[in-house]
């Protein structure tokens, strides 16, 4: 056997796999290219996105008259990663462009006159936005007024009226023909180096995979689902992050207390990002943005070691807060939409504290930062409630706003929040929207545990990495006895138990969270468990568990 045949016989998608995959909306003869990303094939061409060709052109111009360039980036890691690999896109080119983000706590989110004006008198003569600006019709228009050049890339939903600019790069533009929509900030700057690849040949052919480390990263933690084109960025990113030339993510790998070279998107999620995110959120993200660049080991293991210490402040920040906004919760119960905000809270940390609030309350939460005469914070939605549209109905509230479908952010006067309060609460009356949490799905439902052995667990790395859109499967198991109970964790929150299956197998399970949601649960009981496959490694010993997504009684 050789050839075609061979390679798709070593690529045949196993029952199980293929079973999970159906259940998920993919088609058979699509399944073995979901399986098998290919870099070359399943990319598409970077100059169908609209205005690529004009900001092609003007990138070019500049490195030609050696203009001086800016990359004005976000503070979170979709924009930390998007300004890494625009500035080494265009280092390729002979350019040295210049990093500027905002500082979180002084300027907020997205492009400023102010700071425009600043970069300007500085000698910039073109600014590339990476994961910002598509709402900056203001900024656009004094850049545009002062004779400042301006490239828009974003991936964020765009208003009706968007900027006037050199070019506006985002695949969600109406009328972008562009296949695939969701790409984040880093993956729609990686289109850039693909697109400057293509037209000069800078970076060399192949050599743009290097930036894939980074693409990973912030396509995983921006939270755009992993499918597609994202897909394809996640799993090649991984391959190049496992053997990364950049010593800051060894670094930050190695204060999380895991080896680079066995990182899964589960890693970036929970490991890096969180680390590299802290910086913006307590202090200023140039820190993470110059992690990533360095070239030094020493600089680079001294600005992880930092990131975990602002990671480990972050949470005890994050546990006070979500304290003091579930309170606040708990007395507004009877609001649809919950609107929270408090001078003591920090506008750094209140878009993780309103998604806790919404896993808890299972409806749409904004949390904000009260800042004398302006409020600041952060907005996530659940179910079938578009947050960016409940805020672009309430417009005239805010000074700034933006974001997705289910996350946003946003200042106004704060003498508006009872307004605001109100003008969300008439807006999700009038919407319809179903926000109620529905019953946790599973894939696949067995009627023995014994399948659920280590080849299981290889077949089911086929469908790695998982993410947004993509989450690990989830087994249906009936008549599953609960041999052992045990509540685990610092508040005794979560659940341990051993369960034994019909035909006596026995697997230990841990449920995080669940405590709360399962009092009644008890030794000796049988139950339905929905649980995800995984495995643990303690004391140098690896053994199958699951891990609980829920529990059904018999």
């Amino acid at each position: 056997m050789n050839g075609p045949t061979r390679q798709r016989a070593e690529r045949a998608v196993p029952p199980l796999v293929a079973q999970i995959l159906t259940g998920r909306g993919v088609a058979p003869e699509a399944m073995v290219d979901f399986l098998y990303p290919d870099y070359d094939r399943h990319l598409h061409d970077p100059m169908l996105l609209t205005d690529m060709q004009p900001a092609i052109e003007r990138i070019i111009a500049a490195a030609e008259a050696g203009q001086k360039v800016v990359v004005y980036g976000d503070y979170d890691i979709d924009g930390i990663t998007a300004s890494a690999i625009m500035i080494e896109a265009l280092a390729a080119l002979g350019l040295t462009a210049q990093s500027y983000i905002p500082d979180r706590f002084e300027e907020g989110y997205g492009i400023n006159a102010e700071a425009l004006a600043k970069l300007q008198a500085t000698g910039a003569e073109l600014i590339i936005s990476v994961d910002c600006g598509i709402t900056s019709v203001k900024e656009a228009a004094w850049a545009r007024e002062h004779g400042l050049d301006l490239i828009i890339t974003d991936h964020h939903t765009p208003p009706e009226v968007i900027p006037e600019a050199i070019a506006v790069i985002n695949p969600k533009r109406a009328g972008d023909v562009y296949p695939f929509k969701d790409l984040c900030g880093a993956g729609v700057a990686f289109k850039v180096a693909q697109a400057l690849q293509q037209r000069v040949g800078k970076p060399a052919a192949g050599q743009e995979k290097w930036l894939l480390d980074l693409a990973a990263l912030g396509t995983v933690c921006d939270v755009v689902d992993l499918v597609g084109e994202n897909r394809v960025l996640a799993s090649y990113g991984l391959k190049v992050l496992h053997r990364t030339r950049r010593p800051g993510l060894r670094a930050l790998a190695h204060v999380g207390g895991v080896d680079v070279s066995k990182i899964t998107s589960h890693h970036l999620g929970f490991v890096l990002g969180p680390r590299m995110n802290a910086a913006g959120r307590l202090e200023h993200a140039a820190r993470s943005l110059e992690l990533v660049m360095t070239t030094d080991e020493a600089r680079a293991l001294a600005i992880a070691e930092e990131l975990d210490g602002l990671n480990r402040q972050r949470r005890t920040d994050q546990d006070a807060v979500l304290k003091a906004a579930s309170a606040m919760a708990e007395e507004r119960s009877e609001d649809a939409v919950l609107v929270l905000a408090h001078p003591d809270w920090s506008h750094g940390i209140v878009g993780i504290v309103a998604s806790k609030l919404v896993e808890r309350w299972h409806k749409p939460v904004l949390v904000a930062q009260v800042m004398g005469e302006y409020t600041k914070g952060s907005a996530r939605s659940t179910g079938t409630f578009n947050m960016v549209e409940a805020l672009r109905a309430n417009a005239d509230m805010f000074t700034k706003f933006g974001g997705h479908f289910y996350a946003a952010g946003y200042t106004l006067p704060t003498t508006r929040l009872d307004d605001l309060r109100a003008g969300l609460n008439a807006f999700y009356q009038a919407s319809e929207a179903d926000t109620s949490p529905p019953p946790t799905p599973s894939d696949v439902a067995l009627d023995t545990m014994a399948s659920l052995n280590w080849s299981c667990y290889e077949e089911l790395q086929l469908l790695e990495p998982y993410g947004a859109g993509h989450q690990p499967p989830v087994f249906e198991l009936p008549g599953v006895r609960v041999t052992r109970l045990a509540k685990i964790g610092q508040d005794k929150s979560h659940l341990k138990l051993t369960v034994a299956g019909r035909e006596g197998q026995t697997l230990e399970a841990i449920g995080f969270g669940l405590v709360a949601k399962h009092p009644q649960l008890a030794e000796g009981q049988t139950v339905t468990v929905l649980a995800k496959l995984d495995k643990n490694e303690f004391r140098g010993q690896t053994t199958l568990q699951l891990q609980l997504a829920d529990i059904r009684y018999e």
